[in-house]
Parts: C-alpha cells; structure tokens; sequence
C-alpha cells in the first residue's frame, strides 16, 4: 500500500470515473501497474490512454521501463509528486470536464450522430471531444460549439490512437491539427499528416445485406478496391 497523505487520497477518491478510478485504484495498492497490466487484467486495449485518462485530472503520474516476467521491456506507471497536485477549492488541477450544456448545444446544431462516421445514433452513446487534442489546443473554449465534436466511442478511440501516433503529437501545432480529417471531416488537408482522403461508410439495417453480398463476391480484403473501382467507373461515366 503506497504511503500518501489522508487529503490527497480523498481527493484521488473524488474521481469517480471508471477508467481513472481504476488507474489509481492499482496504484494505491501496489504502486506501479504496467501496460501489460491495463491491458490483461483490466481489458484497456490502449494502456496510454488509460493513463492519459488520469493525467486529464491534473494528477502527475511517472512514465519509465520494467520487465515483465519474460525479461521483455515494458512500459510502466507510478505517482509523481502528488504534492505538487494543486487545484482551486480543493478540486483537482487539469482538464475541464466537458459540460452537459455543451452537449446539448452540440446535439441541436449538428444532430445525434457521430462526426467521423456520420451515422446517427442515440444521444447517449455520444461522446464529447476537441476537435483539436487537449493535449495539443488546451481545453479551448467552452462557448464556441465549433471547436467540439460529438464522436462515438469507435471514433473517439480510433482518433485518440491516430493523434497520440501523429508527428504533430510532440510538435503540438494547433493550426495542423485543424488541416486534420480527425479534427474537421468535412473539410481537410491531410489525415494525421498523411496526403490521403478516406470516407468511412457504415452498413446498418437493410444495407448490411449489400455488405454481406460485396465481401462474398469479392472477399473482405477486396471490399474496399471494389468500392474505389465501382467509383471510378461511375464517375467516368458521368
């Protein structure tokens, strides 16, 4: 059990968030968890963001190497100097969390439904974001609706492993993630700068059986050519 102080455990305890919560939980008991720990015994796929996930709330925590039991190289966790863990009223130091207010403001301009994958869903699968990363932009401000997205937990996933992989993670350059497709879809330059253009098309309801017929025809790993051929044909055509 790691020694810290009657406040500041009280303080980590009032974060209630599943993932963070969990986070800190592991390292109160033993005092490092490891990738391979996030991603076995809890399930996280992206340990990083797990990880990321705490540090939002301004907690400091150390990245270093260990060895897992086969003497491979992993990465590893532990507390920094929760002292320097300052807040305002007690409250912990670091991302804002994004407000029940701006979702709703999100939802009436641009519908129920996910800005990467555009298909429409239940409001409550939705989640907030920055277009721009928060560790790239800040929090940004609240008020301006344009600077957030509504993504579903996919996109939300599929984006925060593009960007933490991105040359401009460490560059931190604001105005290249806005060029980004993770940042505006509907009009950009480059995606995590890549000189490339995708649209993601999803098959729901009836649609699935056209899925199913292409990936029969064709085979799965030729979908996509498929898709491009048809296109291009299309459009030679018009």
């Amino acid at each position: 059990m790691v020694k810290i102080s009657r406040s500041i455990r009280a303080r980590l305890a009032a974060i209630t968030a599943k993932r963070p919560k969990t986070v800190i939980e592991h390292l109160l008991k033993h005092g490092v968890v490891t990738t391979a720990e996030l991603a076995d015994k809890y399930g996280y796929e992206h340990p990083p963001r797990a990880i990321r996930d705490v540090r939002e709330y301004g907690v400091p925590i150390v990245t270093f190497k260990t060895k897992d039991k086969q003497g491979k190289s992993i990465g590893a966790y532990r507390f920094g100097d929760l002292d320097k863990w300052r807040g305002i009223s007690g409250k912990a130091a670091g991302r804002t969390m994004l407000s029940k207010a701006l979702k709703k403001a999100l939802l009436e301009k641009f519908g129920s439904r996910c800005a990467i994958y555009l298909e429409e869903m239940d409001a409550r699968l939705l989640q907030v974001d920055h277009r721009v990363p928060y560790e790239i932009g800040g929090d940004g401000d609240a008020s301006n609706v344009d600077g957030f997205m509504l993504l579903c937990p996919s996109a939300n996933r599929a984006k925060s492993w593009t960007c933490e992989h991105c040359e401009n993670w460490t560059r931190k350059d604001a105005a290249f993630c806005m060029r980004c497709f993770w940042a505006h879809p509907e009009d950009y330059d480059h995606v995590a700068g890549r000189p490339v253009r995708q649209i993601v098309v999803t098959f729901t309801g009836d649609e699935i059986a056209d899925y199913e017929q292409l990936v029969a025809l064709y085979g799965r790993g030729e979908a996509q050519k498929t898709v491009k051929r048809l296109i291009n044909s299309h459009l030679k055509g018009v």
